[in-house]
């Protein structure tokens, strides 16, 4: 009785391990392609936040997922890999000075550029709806974004 017990947990165990094997391989998201227009030199990076909520728009630290690149004059492409569908939004700036933040002046306006997703004009803070789209589970997703300086 014991030994039965113990080959039908062994028979159950692999064929919980075989059916859940190719779950386990398949893409959990899709691919993001983030392209920056009109960056202004190549000085410093470029800094892309994907922020998935209201709350968390703008503060890098609460973003989804932050990637950096080199900045190159002109267009900068950004991947994000594995994002589930959803809506989302973006903010990219060019750090020209490295120092890991969207400098501001008088503690309001950007001093380097930056660029956010559908390209909101804006008076005041960005607000995510403004900026949000969409990711499908069926397709990859590109967005551009005109940098401002």
């Amino acid at each position: 009785m014991c030994r039965s017990l113990l080959l039908g947990l062994a028979l159950a165990g692999s064929v919980h391990a075989q059916t859940a094997a190719p779950a386990a391989s398949q893409p959990r998201g899709q691919t993001l392609t983030v392209v920056l227009e009109g960056v202004a030199h190549e000085r410093g990076t470029v800094r892309v936040g994907l922020y998935a909520t209201p709350s968390s728009f703008r503060k890098e630290m609460h973003a989804l997922s932050v990637h950096e690149a080199p900045a190159a004059p002109g267009i900068v492409k950004v991947v994000f890999e594995a994002v589930p569908p959803g809506r989302y939004a973006v903010m990219a700036y060019h750090d020209e000075d490295g120092d890991g933040k969207l400098n501001l002046r008088f503690g309001m306006f950007p001093a380097e550029g930056y660029g956010l997703s559908n390209n909101p004009r804006v008076m005041g803070p960005p607000a995510f709806e403004d900026s949000a789209f969409d990711v499908a589970a069926d397709r990859p997703a590109q967005i551009n974004v005109v940098m401002k300086y």
